[in-house]
């Protein structure tokens, strides 16, 4: 186990009703002037918009909205904001949302002290030293952005999507309602699923001691998550069900579940690059395709662990290690497929011809090898192949 420091200091508010609370809880922390940031009109629709709008009213807090987040975040809206934020003396950012409403809030955070444009931070050219706080109300169980330190913007001109990292963009505080996440599709549900099992599945599978700490935390984060994840698709209100998945997508991504060893979110690097080739691509859609296929590909690599995924994950027990992990990875790709999501590239949209250019985008900043940390790092050729043979 390596040394570490790690932080989460985000508050949460977990439960029903909690989101009337958020003006009492902006007034107690002295905050007068609030950026609110949203998606389209489905706060609107399940009377969320209101019950804020009401609370910060009657607490006398100011406050000006920013709507029109897409799922993809752009720099654009990021930049609209900062300029918003300037204008009228913001001292809070509220997110209320899901992940691309809080990165955009996070993104506008870090870019109202910066005179440049702030997909410099994505761009890796420069790091944050300062930030707005940002609040969270959440609306969708998927990101794990509600507690995490990181932010992925997309810049449509540049046809890049790309996150940082950063400490200072950890939210304040987080109001988590299972309830609000009641009217969340399907389709949604799915993806918010796979990608909370995305983020533990990659720190779990980045390199450790054969007794790791975190490695169960992941493994845990995994199993409840698919459990959770399946009661909400075939009952949308099934309270414990709503809370378990909004939990393990808050802490699948704060950090705990890989702590003590170097993560590389190699799968995640290939998703954006997919969604920056064609930004209607769900980011879990497209996590759900490269996920199994990446497994397959490196699984020969750290048998042990693979093995492990299986037996704690799905409790398949058999002599032949290579045998169970196969299996493993097969119930995987179940698993989404039963939830209702993709599992090949055609699904998305996408065909053979496609490949070059996603590859190219893969490795933009890199021309020999990508996951340099993870159990087998990929070269074009490796991820190439990991693309064909999902067509």
């Amino acid at each position: 186990m390596i040394d570490f420091n790690f932080v989460s200091p985000t508050k949460i508010y977990f439960g029903k009703d909690k989101e009337t609370e958020i003006g009492s809880i902006l007034k107690e922390g002295n905050f007068h002037n609030v950026l609110i940031v949203y998606g389209k009109s489905s706060i609107k629709k399940i009377g969320l918009y209101d019950k804020v709008i009401k609370a910060l009213d009657d607490n006398n807090i100011k406050h000006i909205e920013l709507s029109g987040v897409r799922p993809n975040p752009s720099n654009e809206l990021v930049n609209e904001g900062v300029n918003l934020t300037r204008k009228h003396n913001i001292d809070l950012i509220l997110a209320v949302g899901g992940g691309s409403v809080i990165d955009t809030a996070k993104a506008i955070a870090v870019g109202h002290y910066y005179d440049k444009d702030p997909f410099d931070f994505n761009l890796h050219l420069v790091k944050p030293t300062k930030a707005l706080p940002v609040g969270v109300i959440l609306t969708l169980s998927a990101s794990g952005s509600e507690l995490s330190s990181s932010c992925v913007i997309s810049n449509d001109k540049l046809g890049i999507k790309q996150g940082f990292n950063s400490d200072l963009v950890r939210p304040l505080f987080a109001i988590l309602n299972p309830e609000l996440t009641y009217s969340v599709d399907k389709f949604q549900t799915g993806c918010g699923v796979v990608d909370i099992i995305s983020h533990s599945l990659e720190r779990y599978f980045s390199p450790s001691d054969d007794i790791n700490f975190s490695d169960d935390i992941a493994l845990a984060i995994i199993k409840n998550t698919i459990e959770s994840g399946k009661r909400c698709i075939s009952n949308p209100k099934d309270y414990n069900a709503r809370a378990t998945m909004m939990l393990c997508g808050a802490y699948s991504h704060n950090g705990i579940s890989g702590l003590g060893k170097k993560v590389d979110m190699v799968i995640h690097r290939m998703e954006h690059a997919l969604s920056a080739y064609k930004s209607d691509i769900a980011h879990g859609a497209g996590l759900s395709v490269l996920i199994p296929a990446w497994m397959n590909y490196v699984y020969q690599s750290d048998i042990d662990k693979f093995y492990k995924f299986s037996l704690k994950v799905f409790n398949i027990n058999f002599d032949d290690k290579y045998e169970g992990a196969k299996i493993g990875i097969l119930k995987l790709k179940e698993t989404f497929k039963d939830i209702g999501m993709p599992i090949t590239l055609s699904e998305l949209g996408l065909s053979k011809k496609d490949i070059p250019a996603i590859v190219e985008k893969i490795f933009v900043g890199d021309t020999h090898l990508i996951g340099n940390l993870t159990i087998k790092p990929l070269s074009k050729d490796d991820a190439t192949k990991i693309l064909s043979d999902l067509i």
